[in-house]
C-alpha cells in the first residue's frame, strides 16, 4: 500500500490545522509574453542564482544585449518572476527569482517569465528558494538537455506543484518569518564585516 503523502508541514503556526493545498504552476500564475515592442524599455535584466534578478550592466559591468534586438525581450515587471535555465552549483535546475528591483525591465526571451495570481508573492518567492520542487524538474525535464543548460517544455512547466496554505494569512506568517530572519542574517554579515575590516586596521596599527 502507497505512503500517504503528507498534506501538510510538521511545524505550522498556532491556530492553523488545515490541510494544505496541492496547485500546478499554471494554476497559480500566467506566463508573461509581452514583448517589448518599439524598444520601450532599455534596462536589460538577468537572473543570477547569487544576486536574484538584477541590471544585466550590474552583473556582467556592461551590456551583453545587442540594442537591436531588445524588441523581442519580455517585458519583466515588478514582482514578476523569471526562470533562468542555466544550471549551476547554486542552481541545479536553474534558478527562479523575483523582481524586487523596484522597476521594470526586459529580458531575454531564453527565460521564462511569469506573474502570480491571487496567492502571497513573498511566500512562493521563499518556496523556489527550496528543494521542493527539484524532483519534478528532474522526471520532467528533457533528456537532451545542453551540460549547462536546463530544458523542460512550457507546457511541462505549467504542471509544476506548488503546495502552499490556502489561508492567506498562514502564507504571509511563512514568507514574514523567513523574511525576518534573512534580513537579521545580512545585518550580521555586514556587522561581521566592518568588525573585520576594524580587526585589519588594529594590526596594522598596534604593531610597529
Amino acid at each position: 500500500m502507497a505512503k500517504e503523502e503528507k498534506k501538510a508541514p510538521k511545524l505550522r503556526f498556532n491556530g492553523y490545522t488545515n490541510d494544505w493545498e496541492r496547485k500546478k504552476l499554471g494554476d497559480v500564475a500566467e506566463k508573461v509574453i509581452q514583448k517589448n515592442n518599439n524598444n520601450a524599455f532599455k534596462n536589460v535584466l538577468t537572473n543570477s542564482a547569487e544576486y536574484g534578478i538584477i541590471s544585466q550592466r550590474d552583473f556582467f559591468e556592461r551590456n551583453i544585449a545587442n540594442k537591436n534586438n531588445i524588441s523581442t525581450y519580455y517585458i519583466v515587471q515588478n514582482d514578476d518572476f523569471v526562470y533562468n535555465p542555466r544550471i549551476s552549483n547554486l542552481a541545479p535546475y536553474g534558478p527562479i527569482n523575483r523582481n524586487k528591483t523596484g522597476y521594470t525591465g526586459i529580458i531575454s526571451p531564453l527565460y521564462y517569465v511569469f506573474r502570480v495570481l491571487n496567492i502571497n508573492t513573498a511566500f512562493i518567492e521563499w518556496y523556489f528558494k527550496t528543494t521542493c520542487w527539484h524532483k519534478f524538474m528532474y522526471q520532467h525535464g528533457d533528456s537532451g538537455a545542453r551540460s549547462d543548460r536546463f530544458s523542460i517544455k512550457d507546457n511541462e512547466l505549467k504542471k509544476l506543484p506548488i503546495k502552499l496554505p490556502a489561508d492567506d494569512m498562514e502564507q504571509e506568517k511563512i514568507a514574514k518569518t523567513l523574511t525576518s530572519l534573512d534580513n537579521t542574517l545580512q545585518l550580521h554579515e555586514r556587522k561581521c564585516e566592518e568588525l573585520a575590516l576594524i580587526k585589519k586596521a588594529l594590526l596594522q596599527k598596534l604593531f610597529p
